[in-house]
């Protein structure tokens, strides 16, 4: 067998199939001119449509391998795995994909080698493949071992198409790859954290602030440098055509002018926060004057600044030197006005500078990101392929609400190019896409990018889009606004759990909205963004297509909810803590029977997994609220009284009576909403225009409070 690969690898030299035969291709690409089997690394990019896709995962270095045996044999198999269907079994894989299969291809390919010395399947036998198995399970998750297994299932389901890299016997008698790697499904299975309330509440804040307030500062700024550059390109253009002298006395004439104009304004000259490069000195330091600004103004070369004897800016130093001595200095000195933020009632920062402005821009291109990637639940994909006029505002039927909808692109469970779909969302999101369409203006002037996303480091730009680096300018984003705006004790974005930074990833907003959607649809959260609005939107457009699976995202993060809400019910019923509200009773007997039938030591849970068991009927019931919880009951909900038709399979929570209702459920973690209503209808009461049974009426509210708050003292208590 030796032997036959070796003269197979041979003879693939000579072929010149193309590897993307039967791939659709972006436009403009001709199939015959892209890579062929036999290439020493196949190019997948022309047949990859997902803008977030890694430019490595669209690469394939075969001879990068070592070894021709199994060189060939991984060429065998991502080229059949890539062009041939097997229906009932798989399709065709994605290009996007092939990058890991080929990991898990040459992972076993290599295992074949350690155990029979050579690259052989016809060694390969049971007892090896169970050894393969061992091997992976190592370290490895079920879940992912099961999705290393399927080489092996590949090789041989796909043997009739193979040439060299084929299995000639079932694996493990058709077991399928689950049952070898021990997994097994579950609702829970989802392990992408969600963002805790304490982190995403201040991160969504500021990303609204730098989108609302700041873009303004940065997107002026940006045009203002570009104006700048525009005048400096006409300086050196006439300056050109003129004698040296001449050119030195235009230059000094405009430095005159320019530093008689800051005199006017009361600035001083333009510095650097710190110093940039430049020799140390041993006499008194030299303030680091923005020459690349000061130059932009002039019209000057930047190479003119060099502080050698005799040179023509010596001039030039002097004159701005003597100018910084008398006006002092400005850090930034850009003429972009800084807009107060509201929550100071000072500058947001310091004047721009050409630095600062480059890195403000990646932060707001990361703000238009979490707020659009968090407001719609769309994922990574969908928001990466978003293109320039992708937003349309409508007006609804009745003509009151605008409807604001963005066009992209929807990935998952599609067809390689994907599907075109709408997403309804909210104005923030308008404003974001408004800004990153303003944003991204150099970017498509000097590149001709398509995307909403792309890499705004023009100069130094190996790729159009930001693709994965989005990841890491999330988390850039993160530490600049504790940097610039928090302090070491009271960072802005708090930490994690575990005391470290929390580290963003792009799956988290869509988990963690759902989750909110789901199960805090009052919360925090919710003031601060009009969540319901959010709520609605996303359900009207979103979650209501059939594209986007995103409802049933939505109602497996309510199960998942509603069961952490019920565990926490019981274990602070096991720390003492009591219950009030109609349901008290009901609800605490049935998290004490349950808690003598599992016979916990004080304080602690015995047997989780069979707590959440015997705790299941109850959290499906459980629905959480502002004023109380209600542990739904359709035979007796009060709510559903005022509801002549329609879905009685949920609680309204909006006509929820929680004084009445024998489903309310009331905790210490209800008292403050109870405290605040109790204090508004004081306040109602001391209105002398109040008629007599305006007074009885709220006299007989604030006496059905302050029971409730009684109750809840002693709850609390």
């Amino acid at each position: 067998m030796k032997a036959a690969l070796s003269s197979y690898a041979a003879i693939a030299v000579a072929d010149d199939r193309p590897v993307l035969a039967t791939a659709p291709l972006h436009a403009g690409f001709d199939r015959s001119s892209l890579s062929r089997y036999s290439d020493a690394y196949w190019d997948l990019g022309p047949a990859v449509f997902r803008e977030n896709a890694r430019r490595s995962d669209t690469r394939v270095d075969v001879d990068a391998v070592g070894d021709p045996a199994i060189a060939a044999a991984i060429r065998d198999y991502l080229y059949v795995r890539l062009n041939t269907d097997l229906p009932g079994y798989k399709m065709r894989a994605s290009p996007v994909s092939v990058r890991r299969l080929f990991r898990f291809a040459l992972t076993f390919f290599n295992f074949v080698k350690a155990e029979c010395r050579v690259c052989d399947l016809h060694h390969v036998d049971q007892a090896l493949l169970d050894r393969f198995a061992k091997f992976l399970r190592a370290g490895r998750r079920p879940v992912i071992v099961s999705q290393w297994l399927g080489i092996v299932f590949d090789l041989y389901a796909f043997r009739n198409h193979l040439s060299v890299a084929k299995l000639s016997f079932e694996p493990w008698r058709g077991r399928k790859p689950a049952d070898i790697a021990g997994y097994r499904f579950s609702v829970e299975e989802n392990r992408t954290p969600r963002i805790p309330e304490d982190i995403i509440r201040p991160l969504l804040a500021w990303s609204l602030k730098y989108v609302t307030v700041f873009a303004h500062d940065i997107l002026a700024a940006r045009n203002e440098l570009r104006t700048l550059e525009d005048g400096h390109r006409l300086f050196v253009a006439e300056d050109a055509l003129a004698p040296r002298n001449a050119r030195r006395a235009r230059r000094q004439a405009r430095l005159n002018a320019y530093l008689d104009e800051r005199r006017r304004q009361g600035r001083g000259i333009p510095v650097w926060p710190v110093r940039i490069g430049g020799p140390a000195s041993s006499v008194e330091p030299e303030p680091p004057w923005n020459w690349h600004l000061i130059y932009l103004h002039i019209g000057a070369d930047a190479n003119l600044q060099r502080p050698a004897v005799g040179q023509p800016n010596n001039n030039m130093r002097r004159t701005v030197q003597a100018a910084g001595r008398e006006l002092g200095t400005e850090v930034g000195g850009m003429d972009t006005q800084i807009s107060v933020d509201p929550d100071t009632g000072g500058p947001w920062r310091s004047r721009f500078d050409v630095k600062a402005l480059a890195a403000e821009e990646r932060m707001l291109q990361a703000a238009c990101y979490i707020v659009c990637a968090y407001l719609t639940g769309m994922r990574d994909s969908e928001v990466q392929a978003m293109r320039p006029g992708c937003l349309s505002v409508t007006r609804s039927e009745d003509g009151l609400i605008d409807r604001h909808r963005v066009k992209s692109v929807a990935y998952k469970g599609k067809q390689t190019r994907g599907e075109e779909a709408e997403w309804t969302t909210i104005a923030p999101v308008a404003v974001a896409i408004s800004v990153l369409e303003q944003l991204i203006i150099r970017s498509v002037e000097r590149r001709g990018t398509q995307t909403l996303w792309p890499v705004l480091y023009v100069a130094r730009a190996r790729k159009q889009a930001l693709a994965t680096d989005i990841v890491s300018r999330l988390n850039q984003f993160r530490d600049h606004l504790n940097e610039r705006f928090g302090t070491a004790g009271e960072p802005v974005i708090p930490t994690g759990p575990n005391g470290y930074p929390w580290q963003l990833t792009t799956r988290q907003f869509r988990r963690t909205i759902a989750w909110h959607i789901a199960n805090r649809p009052f919360g925090t959260i919710a003031g601060m963004i009009q969540y319901k609005h959010v709520s609605v939107a996303t359900f009207e457009g979103y979650a209501g297509s059939s594209r986007s699976g995103f409802t049933a995202e939505v109602e497996t993060e309510r199960r998942l909810g509603q069961m952490d809400d019920i565990l926490s019910y019981f274990d602070e019923r096991q720390l003492g803590a009591g219950l009030a509200g109609p349901a008290a009773t009901r609800i605490g007997r049935s998290l004490d029977s349950i808690a003598a039938e599992l016979q916990p030591f004080p304080g602690m849970i015995a047997d989780r997994a069979r707590l959440r068991v015997l705790l299941a009927d109850t959290a499906r019931t459980l629905h959480i609220g502002v004023l109380a919880d209600c542990f739904f009951d359709p035979a007796t909900a009060v709510c559903l009284r005022h509801v002549s038709s329609g879905d009685k399979t949920a609680p309204m929570i909006s006509l929820c009576e929680p004084t009445r209702c024998p489903n309310a459920c009331i905790t210490a973690r209800h008292r403050p909403a109870w405290a605040g209503a109790a204090e508004n209808a004081k306040a109602i009461l001391k209105e002398k225009k109040l008629t007599e049974l305006q007074r009885l009426a709220v006299g007989g509210d604030l006496r059905r409070i302050e029971k409730i708050l009684s109750y809840s003292k002693v709850v609390s208590g």
